[in-house]
């Protein structure tokens, strides 16, 4: 009687238990990393009703973070500037330019500006952006070059492990609170040192609770 199935037939079983675990395992890691926020979120970069430039307005300006973002030391959010804030500059300088137009309309007839926000972390993490300023974490730690950037994107993934990676070692991301906003600022020889004593009294938490209240 002639075979049903050809000789090769019988290594099949062979190769699936070989080639199973091996892609099961390759689906893990493509998952792992193409669904991470550092895959997913890192670049963002949305389409603004004003196209404004930070590397205008904070790089070559020299324009600090906080006239705009006025809560950023004493509040849970940085806070977007209200039309008026925009206006104050606006009013006089490039007041009649087509760019400038969502702004005039936004003062003329009293409706918010629908700025489209660029760093967003879940509803279930809390996120207070005063304790961090006052800690002395500068913004370039969080929100990249924003001076060197013509439209925002989000330069970090905002990730659990990477808040947590910072947490267990903030050293690196701590300046003079003075220093906070300066883009500029360029760490010291002996950071370092400085840093562990300032960690020594900061004591982020790592624990659960720490973000999640």
């Amino acid at each position: 009687m002639a075979q049903v199935f050809p000789k090769w037939a019988n290594k099949i079983p062979l190769f699936l238990a070989l080639a199973g675990p091996l892609v099961g395992i390759s689906a893990v890691g493509l998952a792992w990393y193409y669904f991470s926020p550092k895959y997913t979120d890192v670049g963002y970069m949305p389409a603004q009703p004003v196209p404004y430039s930070h590397k205008l307005h904070v790089g070559t300006l020299g324009m600090d973070c906080r006239y705009c973002h006025a809560g950023v030391e004493v509040a849970a959010m940085a806070s977007v500037p209200p039309t008026q804030v925009c206006m104050n500059c606006h009013g006089i300088i490039k007041r009649d330019s087509p760019l400038v137009a969502p702004l005039r309309a936004s003062l003329a007839d009293g409706t918010p500006m629908r700025w489209v926000r660029v760093h967003n972390l879940p509803d279930y993490a809390y996120f207070n952006h005063s304790v961090h300023v006052s800690a002395g974490v500068g913004c370039v730690s969080c929100h990249g070059q924003i001076d060197q950037m013509e439209v925002v994107y989000q330069s970090q993934p905002l990730s659990m492990s990477w808040c947590l990676d910072c947490h267990r070692d903030p050293g690196p991301s701590l300046r003079p609170a003075d220093e906070v906003t300066n883009m500029q600022w360029i760490a010291p020889r002996d950071h370092a040192t400085w840093a562990a004593e300032a960690v020594s009294r900061l004591n982020p938490p790592v624990d659960c609770s720490g973000c999640h209240q």
